[in-house]
């Protein structure tokens, strides 16, 4: 017992499990310890997402499985039929990241600051000139991707314009509903 050691971990990552090992009068007891981990939200997206112009990189699934990526704009919006927060992004109609959504309707985000990072993953659900929401006509899809566009950082000094635009290109809204969000933060 004379050569026994009491030893201080620090956990640098508070929602990792450790050990700890603690004097109890003449023994040396090592404990597991856990720290709680606050849960993360679209609070948490909003925030560090914000930070950057909204800058995200959207992960899709290709035909073969394989991992595709792309640098867009998101922001947190309200879904328009649902009216829970999604996370929205904006797609052109002839994107791969839209053909790959259309096959398999999965998508991760994540946005960084600095040296913090957001995820959120969930399904995805499209609406756009090629996949219409029953009940939501052309009118609440140009509003739309307004909004998701003001969400996502962005700002326009001609909206005709801005509209024109987005029905040529055939650009479709794009909104995740996380089913789960983490960061390392």
């Amino acid at each position: 017992m004379s050569n026994a050691r009491l030893v201080e971990i620090t956990c640098l990552a508070p929602s990792r499990d450790a050990t700890k090992t603690v004097r109890h009068g003449r023994l040396l007891v090592t404990e597991a310890c856990r720290y709680p981990q606050r849960m993360s939200d679209l609070g948490d997206f909003t925030r560090i997402s914000g930070a950057d112009s909204g800058l995200c990189v959207v992960t899709t699934l290709r035909d073969d499985t394989t991992v595709q990526a792309s640098v867009v704009n998101a922001g947190v919006v309200e879904h328009p039929v649902s009216r829970t927060p999604v996370v929205g992004i904006v797609a052109a109609g002839r994107s791969r990241k839209l053909r790959n959504l259309r096959r398999r309707p999965r998508a991760t985000l994540v946005a960084k600051s600095g040296w913090e990072w957001v995820a959120a993953e969930g399904s995805a659900e499209l609406f756009g000139p090629d996949d219409p929401i029953a009940g939501l006509d052309a009118e609440a899809l140009r509003l739309t991707l307004r909004a998701v566009f003001v969400a996502a950082g962005g700002t326009h000094d001609d909206w005709d314009e801005y509209d024109r635009v987005m029905a040529a290109e055939r650009r479709t809204a794009v909104f995740i509903a996380p089913d789960r969000i983490y960061t390392n933060s």
